[in-house]
Order: structure tokens, then C-alpha cells, then sequence
């Protein structure tokens, strides 16, 4: 048997979701779909993490084990013919036997994208968040700083969430300009609670319309307690861009910039 890693970006718009669902098209069902025709078997794959329903990825890892033997550049090609345009195979590698793609994830990168228009922009309303007031984006900045460490999550924490410990490390968060009118939120750390990421943006975003103080987004991350008025993120900005799988952060990020 073999065990596989393989790369996946997708435009999440048509689906729900990366993860199976029973009435429902996902990611991952396309995926198992194609893989099974092209291995000539069932094929179950594993997947880094799951993404909701719009959410993008520039670098979803899914693992499997196939007993068949298609060398790894015709896996690339027959994906490519096979895959619907707007899901894309573009990393396969062998990986040890004991390689699962969520369970062995030391580190993930996400990032959400705001344009900020005076009028929308048809062509980004499923790829980005777009509003028409100019966000404060030092105010922003300052208050995304004080997520960097080991933390208490749980006030970024949705209804839904999988049983799991709300402490996670963050080892960067920061808001980088695109152009005269984007912003990309940029986060990385060991793990992500449920709507976390977009939990987070939301927050961030009343920072830069002045609707709440650093002071307050503080006091707020400090307790822990979720109020009625918090809210996600919209989920077309958000995007699963890189999943890590070494415990030292720089050897990923090296191996990204060659």
C-alpha cells in the first residue's frame, strides 16, 4: 500500500464545504469521486482541516492509502483532465506510512481579503469582502498583536466546535495593503478553532471602523465570553493557504520562498 500527499486548491463558491456531507456537494466527495475512478478502487481520503461553505484554498493537503500504482506525474495530468475547473491537484507526493494530513499538520496559514470600494465590484463578490468606509488600518494592526502567543481562543470560538482545547498559538497575525483599496489579513499558528480565522476579521474590522477600541478588543479576547453581537466574517475573503508539517515554522516558510 501506499500512503499519498496530495496539494489542492479550489474556488469553494459552488460547494459546502471541503468535508463530506450526505445531501450536499462537497470538496472532498468530488475528490473521493475522481480518485476512485482514476485508482480503479474506493478511495478515502483525509483531509487538513475542513472549510465552510465559499471558503477557498490555495493549499488543502489530503492524505490516503491506495493500493494502486499510477506514477505521480499521471496523477497530476489525469487530475487535471478529470477535476472540475475550479478544483486543481497541483502538488502528489509520497509520503511514510504513517503521514495523515490533519493529524500530522504542525502549522496552518490563512488569509482574508477586503477591498474597500464605493461601489461593488460584481467580479469580487466571491472572492473577497467588500465595504464602502476606509478602515483604520494602524488601529487594526496594533490590535491584531495582541493575538501573537499562546492563548485563550475562546471568545474566537463559534457554536459547533469540536470538542478540543481553546489554547492555540498564533505566530503571526498582521493586516498587509493590496493596491490602493485591499487589505490581506495574514495568520498563522498551530491550530484553528471553528469559524476562528473569521471570527477574528470580524472583530479586527469593528477595531477599524472605530466601532471598538484596542482597549476593548483586549478586555474581550481576555474574558473569553462570546456575546450576541459577534459575528463571522464573510466567508468568501477567507482562503487555506498553507499547511505545515515541520515543527520549526522557518523551514516551511524557506522552503516556500525557493
Amino acid at each position: 500500500m501506499r500512503t499519498l500527499k496530495l496539494t489542492f486548491a479550489y474556488d469553494g463558491t459552488n460547494y459546502h464545504g471541503f468535508q463530506k456531507q450526505a445531501n450536499a456537494l462537497t470538496v472532498q466527495q468530488v475528490i473521493e469521486e475522481k480518485l476512485s475512478f482514476l485508482c480503479g478502487e474506493k478511495i478515502v481520503t483525509a483531509g487538513s482541516g475542513r472549510t465552510d461553505t465559499g471558503v477557498h484554498a490555495r493549499g488543502q493537503v489530503v492524505s490516503l492509502t491506495t493500493s494502486g500504482t499510477i506514477p505521480l506525474d499521471n496523477l497530476l495530468k489525469a487530475c487535471a483532465s478529470i477535476l472540475p475547473k475550479d478544483i486543481v491537484l497541483w502538488q502528489a507526493e509520497e509520503a511514510k506510512p504513517d503521514f495523515h494530513a490533519r493529524y500530522s499538520a504542525c502549522w496552518k496559514r490563512y488569509s482574508y481579503r477586503i477591498v474597500q470600494n464605493r461601489y461593488d465590484d460584481p467580479f469580487l463578490r466571491n472572492y473577497a469582502w467588500q465595504m464602502r468606509e476606509r478602515l483604520q488600518l494602524e488601529q487594526m494592526q496594533a490590535a491584531a498583536q495582541q493575538l501573537l502567543g499562546t492563548h485563550d481562543f475562546s471568545f474566537f470560538r463559534s457554536a459547533g466546535s469540536v470538542p478540543g482545547s481553546p489554547v492555540k498559538t498564533v505566530y503571526r497575525a498582521e493586516w498587509l495593503p493590496q493596491g490602493q483599496s485591499g487589505l490581506e489579513f495574514c495568520i498563522e499558528g498551530d491550530g484553528f478553532l471553528y469559524h476562528m480565522v473569521r471570527n477574528i476579521v470580524w472583530s479586527l474590522v469593528e477595531v477599524g471602523r472605530g466601532l471598538k477600541s484596542i482597549e476593548m478588543f483586549k478586555s474581550e479576547f481576555a474574558d473569553g465570553k462570546r456575546h450576541f453581537k459577534a459575528a463571522p466574517a464573510p466567508p468568501q475573503g477567507l482562503y487555506l493557504d498553507y499547511v505545515g508539517y515541520t515543527p520549526n515554522i522557518r523551514v516551511d516558510i524557506e522552503k516556500i520562498r525557493k
